[in-house]
Order: structure tokens, then sequence, then C-alpha cells
């Protein structure tokens, strides 16, 4: 955006609740494209109106020009947000209020120069890291062999990994994408449901159908389901076999035992890649049963060509309501832990933690 801007300061006053002490003032910032400016703002302005949600300025479209009224720091904030999304729109990509609330999370995070050059381009889209650990998740899945993305439901892990794999497969990198999971019954049982194994397990298997047409045609994902060169499969499917020149995603690796965590691991062929995905708190094995997932997470930490890494709550991307019910069950989960477990002895693990790279840097 190669915005003109002009602009004055008042003195401070009260202003919306303002939670800024700095001088309030206006600046007006005008985009080169009409076209693109009206989908910037979006229907009936809904995108300015949820950045003014979340930072504290007042905005005022008219054409292609928009009025910024705040603090200082406040209307810095707001124009490097529009910034990022105006940018987004030159290069195609769909801006929508998730990709809103993602560029001023970003802002907030200092981390918006990090994330460029990050995104994965599909024959459908172009994606995106929304948070910083999305963009040090993307990082990891183009340096290293084998990455495992840890975390709650709605941060991108499983998605990220889809995108990178269609990626992949687009450029000529890999010959083919396999998508697991375990098939854990979580109340059910497989036995009851109608059809036969394939009409079973695809319920399962639904969010990586999901996610695999949001990158694909329906067509194109039809004929390479059709012709091998996508395999939806349940984890069980996986023994005994070697899976060469293939980006391979476990997901729900949770729910996995350790036992079958090692089937998988040692499945990974000559020219393959590993994505495994997971919740540690959202696990339905029977109790007793220890999860393969927090066992490889202590067997592989530190492995060359091994990277891990955690996502936060903060990293949840889906309804804002969720990211406050993934925190209100992880309060009452640490509240029980402090309550029953023993003091601790060692600091929390690092957010991020990875084996050498099998290159020294990043593929293109």
């Amino acid at each position: 955006m190669k915005a003109k801007k002009k602009g004055h300061s008042s003195p401070a006053r009260a202003h919306g609740g303002a939670r800024e002490s700095l001088a309030v003032g206006t600046q007006t910032i005008e985009f080169d494209d009409n076209r693109l400016a009206k989908v910037l703002f979006g229907e009936h302005d809904r995108h300015l109106t949820r950045i003014e949600s979340q930072i504290d300025v007042e905005l005022a479209p008219r054409g292609n020009r928009l009025t910024i009224r705040g603090s200082s720091q406040a209307r810095a904030r707001a124009e490097r947000a529009l910034q990022a999304l105006y940018d987004d729109l030159i290069q195609g990509r769909l801006i929508d209020p998730g990709a809103v609330d993602a560029a001023v999370r970003m802002v907030d995070s200092h981390v918006q120069t990090a994330v460029e050059g990050r995104a994965l381009r599909t024959p459908r889209r172009v994606i995106s890291p929304r948070t910083e650990t999305q963009a040090t998740y993307l990082e990891a899945l183009a340096s290293h062999d084998l990455v495992f993305g840890f975390g709650p439901a709605g941060t991108g892990k499983t998605y990220l990994a889809v995108a990178a794999a269609v990626a992949e497969m687009t450029r000529g990198a890999v010959d083919r994408i396999v998508l697991s999971r375990p098939a854990v019954e979580a109340g059910e049982r497989l036995g009851f449901l109608p059809g036969d194994m394939r009409e079973k397990v695809d319920p399962y298997l639904r969010p990586l159908y999901d996610a695999l047409h949001d990158m694909l045609p329906a067509e194109l994902v039809a004929h390479k389901l059709e012709t091998g060169d996508i395999e939806v499969a349940p984890l069980a499917f996986m023994r005994g076999r070697t899976l060469t020149h293939s980006f391979v995603i476990l997901d729900e690796a949770q729910n996995t035992s350790p036992m079958q965590m090692k089937m998988l691991l040692t499945r990974l062929g000559e020219g393959s890649r590993m994505v495994v995905t997971g919740d540690p708190t959202q696990v339905d094995l029977p109790p007793g049963l220890e999860s393969g997932l927090a066992d490889a997470r202590t067997v592989l930490r530190g492995v060359p060509g091994v990277a891990m890494i955690e996502f936060r709550e903060s990293d949840v991307v889906r309804h804002p309501l969720v990211t406050r019910i993934v925190t209100a069950y992880n309060r009452r989960t640490e509240g029980a832990g402090e309550r029953e477990a023993p003091p601790a002895t060692s600091g929390p693990a690092p957010s991020v933690t990875a084996g050498r790279a099998r290159r020294g840097k990043p593929r293109a």
C-alpha cells in the first residue's frame, strides 16, 4: 500500500474508554486501488468495525481514503494492520474476519516482518500464518523431515500441515500425500456404524477431507484419491508399509499408543516427510494407556531432524469464543494439577524445540 498520509494531534482526552494516554489525533491514508480498498473495508465496513473492536481507534472510510482517529500509538497499530491486509489483497489472498484478527495479532506481537515469505500457495488459495507460532511452524515444516505440532484445537496444526503437503505436491517435491488418523472410538462402537470399513472410518477422517477441499478443486481431490496420489486412511492401515517420496500427516496423534506411534514413525522412507499433530489434553484412550504422542514428546526431543512446536490458546484462530473456552478448561486443569501434584522441580518446557534441520536453511 503506497498510502499518502496527513494528520494532526490534539490534547489527550477520554475517547471510547481509551487505554492509551497519548495525544488523540487523526490521519488520513489513501489506497491506490479503489476496488481493493472496498474489499479491505469489507461489506458494510465490517472489517473496519472488527479492527475498531480490537484497537482503540475510529475508522471513517470515504472512497479509497480512510481517516483514522485515536492516539498516535493506536493509529500506528491500525495502519500496520491495514497495511498487512492490503498487501494480502494485492497478492491475491482472501480477507475474512479471521484474517483481520490475525493482522491485529501479528501487529501486537511485533512479528510481521518475521512471517513475510512464509505463505503457502495451493491451487485454490494462498495460506499465510496468522500467529507467531504458526510462522515458526511453517518454517519448521520447510526445514525438517519430522515435525510435531502440539496444542489445542483451532490453532491450525493440521490445516497448515495439509496446506504444506498440497504445496509440496503441486511443485513436484513429493509424489503423494498420505493423511491418517487413529480410529479411536469416543463412546461409540465402529461395529454398530452402517457400511463397509471405508464408510465406517470416513467420519473420523472428515476433517482431513475438508482441508483438502479448501486447497484443491473438488474434481482434482476426487481424481487424486482415485489414483492414490492422495491417500486418506486410518492408522492401522500403515503397518508393514514403507512410505517413499510422500508427505505423511498423522492427525489426532494423542490417541495413539507408544507402539502405534513407533510403528508409524518407522514407515518414513526415502524422500518423505512427516507431520504429527495432536492435543495432549484431549486423549480418548482407555484409562491407564499411555499416549504415544506424550511418549514421543519425551523420547524424541532434541533428536536431529525433528522439530517440536508448541501451540498455545493464544494461537487459536477459530471463533474468538473458542480461545476463551480453551483458556477456561486449561485454567481448571492447571488448578487441579496444583492441588494434586507435588511442587515442580523444573521450569516449563520451551514453546519451540527442534533438532538440527536437514539443511542449513529452509527451502525456498
